[in-house]
């Protein structure tokens, strides 16, 4: 396989499948956040540093039938020329003829952006002849998108067959691929997952995963009330998925079996309903009174955490602690990101993926504070549970 450390880029055009799929404001259509461009400029300028030249490939929002106009990369390219310093031209297409002519004439140095790939249906579908058109925008196929790494689809997956010979991974999967690799093959110890949000359910392959692999596995956010449940703990109103009792029941048992220190919140701020007027107060998590419900972790908790994650050498946070878009419930998740910081700080591996844990750390501006933050919410977790993401086989097959 290719490597874009070895690969020799000069008079070349290389295609890369980046993720700009960012958000942009509902009036403007301006860019309101874009960590996702700033993650592709390393592998841009490397190129460009060699002498090639870039053909800029991604898609935006979910259009349903062919263009929308909110959805078209039009709206980023000035952004995208600001980040990475160099003007960037826009092919109004991705598959038309005034899209090759543009990519055929693209001179050393000089970049590109295709229209919206998913302005073609065959795009999701994975359509071979689909793949096949993008193709001839370039000599060397480059994948930097994390994100959509878990998508077998035309501009992600299909089309890295066209370059049997020249095809690698950006800097940003690379980055992505062994920050993950090394939470689940570190030989430093002790490594501690710390997994929130709200359901158990969409947790549960990664949780018995990480079993295996970690020393600690601390327990927040809403899934923590199914687990006291489990433990014959009173939770009020607060979140519980009645189905997954017995999961729950089965995790703690696999985790006292395995060695894995359990950490199950022991207080809870409650609130008398779901908003941020609403009163609140400090109970045992067990004790919850009727009426009332958990919105995030309280005093003890937050010190055995701080305890744990303190001493801990490799460190993997996926998940908030509790309802922390509401101020009033902000305290748990915001306390785990500034002691994740600490132990950063004495020398830990930190790794924050997962949509809220990645939301908080920009919201707190933590990010740069931490070793790495995944930039693929989905892709990262699938990559977490053992699956092989189609995106990178297809690279590396």
């Amino acid at each position: 396989m290719a490597s874009i450390h070895t690969y020799n880029f000069a008079g070349k055009r290389a295609l890369i499948r980046v993720d700009f799929n960012v958000p942009l404001d509902k009036e403007t259509f301006e860019v309101t956040d874009d960590t996702r461009i700033r993650a592709a400029v390393p592998t841009i300028k490397h190129i460009l540093d060699q002498g090639g030249s870039v053909v800029l490939m991604s898609h935006l929002g979910r259009p349903t039938g062919g263009y929308e106009n909110r959805f078209s990369l039009e709206h980023i390219v000035n952004h995208v020329s600001k980040v990475i310093g160099v003007p960037v031209k826009f092919a109004g297409d991705c598959i038309g003829a005034g899209a090759f002519e543009m990519s055929k004439n693209l001179k050393a140095g000089e970049v590109m952006m295709l229209e919206n790939v998913r302005f073609y249906k065959q795009e999701t579908t994975g359509t071979e002849s689909f793949a096949e058109q993008l193709a001839q925008h370039g000599d060397v196929f480059v994948n930097d998108a994390f994100g959509t790494a878990h998508r077998a689809h035309a501009s992600t997956t299909i089309i890295a067959k066209f370059f049997p010979n020249d095809k690698l991974f950006g800097y940003l999967i690379e980055g992505e691929i062994k920050s993950v690799d090394k939470i689940l093959n570190s030989t430093e110890k002790p490594v501690t997952a710390i997994v929130g949000g709200a359901k158990v359910s969409s947790k549960i392959v990664i949780i018995e995963r990480l079993l295996d692999r970690v020393d600690n596995l601390i327990i927040g956010g809403g899934m923590a009330y199914t687990f006291v449940k489990a433990m014959g703990g009173k939770v009020g109103n607060s979140l519980v998925e009645g189905d997954f009792v017995d999961m729950a029941k089965s995790i703690m048992e696999q985790a006292k079996a395995k060695g894995v220190n359990l950490v199950i919140p022991t207080d809870t701020i409650v609130a008398d309903a779901f908003s941020n007027d609403a009163n609140t107060q400090e109970v045992n998590i067990g004790e919850i009174p009727d009426g009332w419900m958990g919105l995030d972790v309280g005093t003890n908790t937050i010190a055995a955490c701080k305890e744990v994650i303190l001493n801990s050498k490799v460190i993997l946070w996926n998940g908030p602690m509790g309802v922390f878009e509401m101020d009033k419930f902000a305290r748990g998740t915001i306390s785990v990101a500034n002691v994740i910081v600490e132990a950063t700080a004495k020398g830990a591996f930190s790794l924050i993926g997962g949509g809220d844990s990645v939301a908080a750390i920009n919201k707190y501006n933590l990010a740069d504070k931490v070793s790495y933050v995944s930039t693929g919410g989905g892709a990262m977790l699938e990559y977490l549970e053992g699956i092989e993401l189609p995106g990178i086989k297809a690279v590396r097959d």
